[in-house]
């Protein structure tokens, strides 16, 4: 063990961990240009093929950035597409940000340190750090921004330089250190465990700018929310922020094992895709799509009581002309993302003339993120972790996900030698509850893809 981490696992004084060199190089987790080629003609994209472990050299620091000792972290579907070279290299990302000149520069390098969560401890602040010092515990949000354009003061995500740290820029999470700016960091709650901690800020910020933020859908009480993916990273979240709201969740999942995995997060009502036959091949076919957005309709108005006032989208291809169909008239759907295609087909008749919305949204902003902490630190919304990686298995992690094995967040321990460590509440720990903390504990990976 290197005198830093011990100094941080001991917990030592600011000045003290500061006094200690950075280590020249640290073990990350990293795709690499040379690589961009090799998945072509090929229809399985396995990224254990091209995620990488091994040291890469430390950075240099800017002024208002900060280098964070990561105890753990956790897989996202954007380090899917970082390892599979898609949509778009993210090297061509890397290239873009490095236009800018100064520090920028710096993220323009051969490899990518990938990885957009983290939780860990601070061990260094840039000059221009205010608002933190070294030995301060944190989670680190994935909004990279440029706090010097105009747009970002009105909503973080709106400037043309907000990045996905860790996918669109260099020096990610899934690593030993990190180096991110300090307009990324947010309080580790201390009730949890760092790999507990790890698991939320991407998925928790998201959904809850989808859902509650001013910028969003803007749920309201009693409102039905049709969630698709909801036992995954992202759903399991969403499915917790409309029961904290007062709303109903309608959760759809895959298979009974995601099923009982959502039950455990306190969701009703639960819909099996097979249940209205929506297939790939459905999505494809828009008579048999159509037949099976009517017959979820009428699951959903039979088991919610009427149609959804809010869809929680991020499937994309597969879902959303179903999703513009059954939400209620006057109703929105919002989306973040598209895992089964960017390019979707629907009837605009069923959005023009009962006057739905559509709502774009991305990751969160500062303000966003810190309130959706907030209700993490008071343990009305949970970590949603099923399984647990060492750092040396990170590839195999990121297959699971690939797969969509994965029920919840699959986390990774970097720094931290073992599970359980870093809780600071004890007291506020037992309050909640383990059996609250952990309610996916058990939903391990599955055997095949679901």
């Amino acid at each position: 063990m290197s005198a830093l981490t011990e100094a941080v696992f001991q917990g030592a004084a600011p000045e003290e961990i500061e006094r200690i060199p950075l280590p020249a190089e640290y073990t990350a987790a990293y795709v690499r240009e040379e690589d961009e080629g090799i998945f072509s003609g090929l229809t399985d994209k396995d990224v254990r093929k091209s995620l990488h472990l091994g040291p890469v050299p430390m950075p240099d620091l800017a002024p208002d950035e900060v280098v964070v000792a990561v105890m753990a972290s956790s897989i996202n579907y954007n380090t899917v597409w970082s390892a599979m070279f898609e949509p778009v290299p993210t090297f061509r990302f890397l290239r873009q940000f490095a236009r800018q000149g100064g520090w920028a520069t710096r993220h323009d390098r051969p490899y990518q340190v990938v990885g957009s969560d983290g939780a860990g401890v601070v061990v260094r602040v840039g000059s221009g750090v205010r608002h933190w010092r070294a030995g301060d515990h944190v989670v680190v949000s994935p909004a990279h921004v440029d706090d010097q354009e105009a747009a970002t003061h009105a909503d973080g995500m709106m400037g043309d330089e907000q990045r996905a740290w860790g996918f669109e820029t260099n020096f990610g999470g899934l690593a030993e250190y990190a180096v991110v700016r300090a307009t990324q960091l947010i309080p580790k709650p201390a009730h949890l465990t760092w790999e507990e901690a790890a698991c939320s800020p991407l998925c928790a910020g998201t959904a809850y700018r989808m859902l509650v933020g001013e910028r969003g859908a803007r749920m309201k009480q009693g409102d039905v929310v049709l969630v698709w993916g909801a036992a995954g990273g992202l759903g399991g979240y969403a499915v917790q922020f409309v029961r904290n709201g007062g709303g109903i969740p309608v959760g759809i999942v895959g298979s009974e094992r995601k099923a009982a995995a959502l039950r455990a997060l306190g969701c009703e009502v639960v819909i099996n895709r097979a249940e209205f036959g929506l297939t790939d091949g459905a999505a494809a076919d828009s008579g048999r799509s159509m037949e099976s957005a009517r017959t979820l309709g009428r699951i959903i108005r039979e088991r919610a009581g009427r149609d959804p006032d809010i869809v929680f989208e991020h499937t994309g291809r597969a879902t959303f002309g179903t999703s513009v169909f059954v939400v209620r008239r006057g109703g929105t759907v919002v989306t973040c993302g598209s895992s089964t295609g960017y390019e979707h087909t629907f009837d605009n008749r069923y959005l023009w003339m009962r006057l739905k919305r559509v709502i774009g949204s991305h990751v969160a902003n500062l303000q966003e993120q810190w309130d959706a902490n907030r209700l993490i630190e008071l343990g009305h919304v949970v970590p949603t972790l099923s399984a647990l990686y060492p750092l040396t298995d990170v590839a195999e992690a990121a297959r699971v996900v690939q797969t969509n094995r994965h029920i919840g967040k699959i986390g990774v321990l970097c720094m931290a030698p073992e599970p359980g460590l870093g809780v600071t509440a004890p007291g506020t720990r037992a309050r909640i509850g383990e059996d609250r903390l952990g309610p996916l504990r058990g939903f391990g990976p599955g055997t095949g893809e679901e």
